[in-house]
Order: structure tokens, then sequence, then C-alpha cells
């Protein structure tokens, strides 16, 4: 592995970080976030809204590892969710699903917002559920089996730990081979590239990003590797009790290993120490698996999402679409919304060169 093109000398890292959705990329800057969705006719669909000031948690490590970790849950399923919306609504009529008896009763009842946030929760509590289940309880319930022949307590939180570890690369490598899963590899791939060119203050443009790895230092999914280790390590010092402790005290110990895990990753994003290229490893062979080099429709949509969370006007609500090379494109239904705000649609414009 080149450390070289991933810890790049002289490159001025920054903070910015997002996420690849369906057929788009969600970039967090400074003070928004921008989601950009390709949609079916080929323009690209983006949506800005602002990020919330920090709270006093920020200086608090560890809770702030804990409250980053539930909040980019959240956020990236909410971004997940409109992406899908987006795609659904560019799909010819004959292609879309219609709702259900229940999402329509509930529509029509507490309206589309309201269903929406419910889904989103849902979503997420069954996304923690399923996770701790498989990754956390099953692993530990497993390995209990073998204590009526391995006494050791060290061997079996070892075993125990290589063996979650082995089932998420596994999962992983699973759902990579899926043909949609393949596309968000790619817009993930993008999303690396193009903080890499950013960071190395050249032009976004698909050419000078293509120059980068789509491997990057700080990627959630080292974040999910540093989990997975400091786990080991963690729940190696309590020893191996009964299987309801064993439960219990990995169910509470998950946010210090979250929190943890948060602050390792920081430390590693700001040095490229030997130490901090060492532990970045298992990450890094794990990007691997999680991004593809991505083609130039899949660039200028990261592109995009990054030139948003970059422009000078200030952080607001908004909702836009642009072409491949980022011009404003004014639809009908939003004719009205630009005839009304001369400022502000000059203000995408500028936002798009």
């Amino acid at each position: 592995m080149d450390f070289s093109k991933i810890f790049i000398k002289d490159c001025n890292p920054t903070k910015m970080g997002g996420q690849a959705v369906m057929e788009g990329i969600m970039m967090r800057g400074a003070d928004r976030t921008a989601i950009a969705v390709r949609r079916a006719d080929g323009t690209i669909n983006v949506k800005e809204t602002p990020v919330k000031p920090h709270g006093k948690w920020m200086k608090w490590p560890i809770i702030r590892g804990v409250v980053s970790f539930v909040d980019s849950l959240v956020t990236g399923t909410r971004t997940l969710m409109y992406s899908a919306e987006v795609l659904e609504e560019s799909m010819p009529e004959d292609e879309i699903e219609e709702p259900g008896k229940l999402e329509t009763w509930l529509t029509e009842k507490f309206g589309s917002k309201a269903v929406f946030n419910l889904m989103l929760y849902i979503s997420v509590v069954i996304s923690l559920v399923v996770s701790i289940g498989v990754f956390v309880m099953l692993p530990t319930w497993g390995v209990g089996l073998l204590g009526k022949v391995i006494s050791s307590t060290i061997a079996l939180n070892l075993i125990e730990g290589v063996i979650r570890i082995l089932m998420f690369i596994l999962y992983i490598a699973a759902i990579a081979q899926m043909k949609d899963i393949k596309r968000v590899f790619e817009y993930h791939g993008a999303e690396h590239q193009t903080i890499h060119c950013y960071e190395n203050g050249l032009e976004l443009k698909p050419e000078n990003c293509s120059r980068f790895e789509t491997l990057h230092p700080r990627c959630g999914t080292s974040f999910l590797m540093f989990v997975m280790i400091i786990s080991l390590l963690l729940f190696s010092l309590l020893g191996w009790p009964n299987l309801a402790m064993r439960m219990v005290s990995r169910l509470l110990l998950i946010p210090v290993v979250a929190g943890l895990s948060y602050e390792v990753l920081r430390w590693a994003g700001r040095s490229d120490s030997m130490i901090v290229r060492v532990l970045s490893i298992p990450g890094l062979l794990m990007q691997r698996l999680t991004t593809n080099v991505p083609d130039e429709s899949e660039l200028q949509v990261a592109i995009v999402a990054v030139k948003a969370c970059l422009a000078d006007r200030p952080a607001a609500d908004r909702v836009y679409d642009v072409d491949s090379e980022g011009n404003l494109i004014n639809r009908e239904e939003n004719a009205e919304a630009d005839a009304g705000d001369e400022t502000e649609a000059d203000g995408l414009e500028k936002a798009a060169e």
C-alpha cells in the first residue's frame, strides 16, 4: 500500500466528509450539508441543509464521539431515504410502486413529513438492533459454547473479537457483489477522490479528482474497523463472566467503544506519523472493499456536492437542480421562487461555476 498517495505530504486536511447514497453523495461542510443525486434524466438534484451549531459536548472527549455517532446514523439514514425519493420522482410512472394501505392511511392521517420521520427513526432502531444482535451478541454467545473446552479468558475474548471482525468483513464482501451496492461504492470512491483533490488545492474537475486514490484516512469504514479492534481490546479486560453479564457489559460499553474510536479517527486524520499509518492499515484495507473507481459522471456529482458546501452564500435550506457542469437549471416548478428572488439565483449560479 502506497501511503504517500493516501497521507499526502503538504496537503491541507479539512473536516469535510461525506457519505455515498443511491446515485449520489452527501457532503458535510463547515456550515451545511449538501446532497447531490443524479436524476434519471441526467440532471443533478441538490439539497442544502444548514448544520446546527455544535453544543458544549464537542469539547468533551469520548462524549462527542458518542453524540457524533448517533447523529451520523440518523443523518445517514435520512440522506439515504432522500436519495431514494429523488430517484423515485424521476422514474417513469409505470415503474413506481404504489404505496401500501398502511402508508397511505398514515400519510392521510398524520401527513407525509410525519410518516417520513416515523420511517426514519424506525429504520435507525432496526439497524441498531440488527447490528448489535449480529455483530455483538451473536459472537459472544457462539464463543461461549467453546468455554467448555477452552479455559483461558484471554483466548476466549481474542476468538470472540476475531470472529466479530471476520463476520463484518464477510458481510461487506458479500454485499459488495450486489449491483446497486457496487454503484454506491463507486460514489464512495468519488467522494474520497474529490476530497483529496480539494485538500491538495487543485481545481475541482473530474480529470484532477481521478488522479487520487479512492482511499482516505478519515473514512467512516476506518471508524468501523477501529470499533472492532478497540472492542476486542476493551472486552478482553472484563474477563469471561457468564453469558448474561457478557451481554450486559458489551451493551453498556458500546458508547465507550464508539467514543474512543472517534477520538482515534480524529487523531489519525490530523497526523501522518508511522504509528498512525500502522493503525490505519486495517481500515484502509477495508476501504478496498467499500470503494470502487468511479466514472466521470459520478465524479461530477461529488464535485457538485463539494462546491455546494463551499459556496460563500449564507447557509439555508435550498433545493435546486444543476447540470453535470454545475450550472443552475430553472425547472418550471421552481420558476416562481426563482422569479421572486433574483439575488438567490445569482448566488446559486456563482456557486455552480
